[in-house]
C-alpha cells in the first residue's frame, strides 16, 4: 500500500490507526470501528468494508483485483490489490465508501459527532 492510500485513509473524517491484532496489521478506524486494513510489511493490499450488492459486482468486474475480504466476512469486505491493475480514483472511491457504509452503521451520537446528521 503506498503511502498516498495510507494517507488517504488517515485523511478520511475523524480517523484514527490502531494495531490491535500485531505489529504489522494496521488499521483505520472511525469512531473505534475499522473501515480499512492493510499488512504494513507487503502494502500489497487493503481490506476495506463493502455493500455486499456492490461487493459481488466489484469482483466480477476486477476479478484479478478485488477478492473476499481475507481473514474477513466475505460477504461484507473486499480485499483490493494494490499492485495490480485498479485505477487509483477507484480505489480512493472504495475507500470512501468504506468508510461511509462504517460511519452510517454508527449510533446517532456519533454520527452526529462526525457532522453527518
Amino acid at each position: 500500500m503506498s503511502q498516498k492510500y495510507l494517507d488517504y485513509c488517515g485523511s478520511r473524517n475523524s480517523a484514527t490507526i490502531d494495531f490491535p491484532f500485531d505489529e504489522y496489521v494496521m488499521v483505520f478506524k472511525v469512531m473505534g470501528k475499522m473501515f480499512a486494513l492493510t499488512n504494513i510489511q507487503t502494502f500489497e493490499s487493503v481490506n476495506l468494508k463493502c455493500d455486499p450488492e456492490y461487493a459481488r459486482v466489484l469482483r466480477q468486474q476486477h476479478s484479478k483485483d478485488i477478492k473476499s475480504g481475507y481473514h474477513m466476512n466475505k460477504k461484507h469486505w473486499n480485499t483490493v490489490s494494490l499492485v495490480g491493475d485498479l485505477d487509483d480514483q477507484l480505489v480512493f472511491d472504495l475507500i470512501d465508501h468504506s468508510w461511509q457504509l462504517v460511519a452510517n452503521g454508527l449510533n446517532r451520537a456519533s454520527r452526529q459527532k462526525l457532522g453527518l446528521l
